[in-house]
Protein backbone atom coordinates (compact mmCIF):
# COMPACT_ATOMS: atom_id res chain seq x y z
CA UNK A 1 0.00 0.00 0.00
CA UNK A 2 2.63 2.22 0.53
CA UNK A 3 3.66 4.35 -2.52
CA UNK A 4 0.32 3.33 -3.76
CA UNK A 5 -1.75 6.23 -5.51
CA UNK A 6 -5.57 6.10 -5.49
CA UNK A 7 -8.01 7.47 -7.51
CA UNK A 8 -8.64 11.27 -6.37
CA UNK A 9 -5.38 11.14 -4.18
CA UNK A 10 -2.55 13.46 -5.17
CA UNK A 11 -0.11 12.45 -2.30
CA UNK A 12 1.07 8.96 -2.02
CA UNK A 13 0.05 7.29 1.33
CA UNK A 14 2.88 6.74 3.80
CA UNK A 15 3.82 2.58 4.81
CA UNK A 16 1.46 1.97 8.38
CA UNK A 17 4.19 2.50 11.47
CA UNK A 18 4.40 -0.66 13.77
CA UNK A 19 1.52 -1.63 15.99
CA UNK A 20 1.12 -4.16 18.40
CA UNK A 21 -2.31 -4.69 20.39
CA UNK A 22 -2.41 -4.52 23.87
CA UNK A 23 -5.39 -6.28 26.53
CA UNK A 24 -5.78 -3.45 28.33
CA UNK A 25 -4.26 0.20 29.15
CA UNK A 26 -2.18 -0.80 32.15
CA UNK A 27 -0.71 -3.77 30.08
CA UNK A 28 0.20 -1.12 27.61
CA UNK A 29 2.09 1.00 29.97
CA UNK A 30 3.66 -1.75 31.61
CA UNK A 31 5.02 -3.03 28.06
CA UNK A 32 6.06 -0.03 26.21
CA UNK A 33 6.15 2.73 28.64
CA UNK A 34 3.94 5.71 29.20
CA UNK A 35 6.18 7.68 26.45
CA UNK A 36 6.44 4.64 24.44
CA UNK A 37 2.57 5.12 24.65
CA UNK A 38 2.05 8.24 24.03
CA UNK A 39 4.74 9.80 21.69
CA UNK A 40 5.20 6.47 19.58
CA UNK A 41 1.59 5.50 19.31
CA UNK A 42 3.02 1.83 19.85
CA UNK A 43 -0.05 0.67 20.39
CA UNK A 44 -3.84 1.50 20.62
CA UNK A 45 -3.90 3.48 23.93
CA UNK A 46 -1.95 6.34 22.75
CA UNK A 47 -4.58 8.81 22.87
CA UNK A 48 -5.29 7.51 26.32
CA UNK A 49 -1.97 8.14 27.42
CA UNK A 50 -1.48 11.52 26.05
CA UNK A 51 -4.26 12.32 28.00
CA UNK A 52 -2.58 11.03 31.38
CA UNK A 53 0.71 12.47 30.01
CA UNK A 54 -1.09 16.48 29.50
CA UNK A 55 -2.81 15.52 33.20
CA UNK A 56 0.83 15.14 34.72
CA UNK A 57 2.70 17.94 32.90
CA UNK A 58 -0.52 20.09 33.68
CA UNK A 59 -0.63 19.09 37.10
CA UNK A 60 3.41 19.74 37.70
CA UNK A 61 3.14 22.89 35.77
CA UNK A 62 0.13 24.39 38.05
CA UNK A 63 2.50 23.27 41.24
CA UNK A 64 5.12 25.23 39.78
CA UNK A 65 3.18 28.67 39.59
CA UNK A 66 0.96 27.84 42.57
CA UNK A 67 4.68 27.79 44.63
CA UNK A 68 6.07 31.13 42.65
CA UNK A 69 2.80 32.71 43.87
CA UNK A 70 3.82 32.20 47.36
CA UNK A 71 7.36 33.27 46.97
Amino acid sequence: MAGELRKGERIPRRELPYFEEAGSFSKAISRDGLLGTALDDSNEYGPNAMIVLLIIIASITGGIILAFRYL
